[in-house]
């Protein structure tokens, strides 16, 4: 019988791929998630009952063996950019982590893949960042030769950092960023993939590994690089962290009068704590290189799918070549 893998949060973006990247490799894929009936996408990656999603609460013992029983190796993909409700930081990238590991280590697991992100600190400035330190380290101490992933921002067709921007773009002659110098490291997700299952099929050394793409670039470049990409002027404008404390101080306070009805997915105060630090790769660190994977520039990514944000969607080179004829 083909081996299991279980993917919790394969649903997900980065997820997704990670999924489709195992059933073509002819493991049976198991992927867990809060909400099944909004994962039957994920069928498709392969032949009929080779995918399947199924229901796990990563904050439950009980779930998270469940959906763990009889795999032969389990990716953790789990995370949050919530701060407050029951799947915030702490109970998912810290105590959510520590429990998959623990489990897995209990269930005999023989490879355990965990995503995390560039700039996870135990003792880090933000909140997001502690909990995920405090994650790995908790990963670590349950499953020794666990492989911890780091990407910078990663990018591709269902991102939310490149897709946001783009959307923002439209509005206005005007696109405010804050941190415009602080400087990226953006990694295709599918290179991402490809780490992961290097480590669920035992190619990769245990331990950490940071990835990034062949391209570093500042807030404000990247934004100019998108807006070049979707065909439209705008003034990048960059905001001083002091008005953006601002801004985040009043959304959150928003979302919190509004009981979590109004989601601040623009700012948020600890958002705006890691943009104060550099998100690229730490020199001398493992990364894409030693797993043997060559990683993907973004130009030959972003015009794939930022396309329908030009003026005229699909048929904007088609109306430029029209313009050219007629001249």
């Amino acid at each position: 019988m083909s081996k299991l893998v279980t993917i919790y949060g394969g649903s997900g973006f980065v997820g997704r791929y990670i999924a489709r990247r195992m059933a073509r490799e002819g493991w049976r894929v198991r992927v867990a998630v809060r909400r099944p009936n909004e994962a039957l996408f994920v069928r498709p990656y392969g032949v009929v009952g080779q995918v399947e999603p199924v229901f796990c609460n990563i904050r439950d013992d009980a779930s998270v063996r469940a959906a763990m029983r009889t795999a032969d190796a389990v990716v953790n993909c789990v995370g949050t950019f919530d701060r407050g409700g029951a799947n915030n930081f702490e109970a998912v990238q810290h105590q959510g982590a520590a429990r998959i590991a623990r489990i897995a280590a209990e269930e005999g697991v023989s490879h355990l893949v965990h995503i995390s992100a560039i700039g996870a600190d135990p003792e880090g400035r933000s909140l997001y960042a502690r909990s995920k330190g405090r994650g790995e380290a908790a990963v670590r101490a349950h499953f020794p030769g666990a492989v911890i992933l780091r990407p910078s921002v990663v990018f591709g067709p269902e991102d939310q950092f490149f897709n946001r921007f783009a959307a923002m773009a439209r509005l206005g002659p005007v696109l405010p960023i804050v941190g415009a110098g602080t400087r990226f490291q953006p990694v295709y997700v599918d290179d991402v993939a490809q780490a992961a299952v290097a480590g669920v099929l035992g190619r990769a050394e245990p331990g950490v590994y940071e990835l990034g793409g062949p391209d570093v670039a500042t807030f404000r470049e990247l934004m100019q690089r998108m807006l070049a990409v979707i065909n439209r002027r705008r003034i990048v404008l960059g905001l001083p962290f002091w008005v953006g404390r601002i801004i985040a101080t009043v959304l959150d306070a928003l979302q919190g009068v509004t009981l979590g009805l109004f989601r601040n997915r623009i700012l948020t105060r600890d958002q705006l704590v890691s943009l104060r630090e550099d998100n690229v790769v730490s020199p001398g660190a493992k990364g894409l290189a030693d797993l043997g994977i060559a990683p993907t520039a973004m130009d030959a990514v972003l015009p794939e799918y930022l396309w329908r944000f030009r003026p005229s969607g699909q048929y904007e080179a088609i109306k430029a070549s029209a313009r050219n004829l007629r001249a």
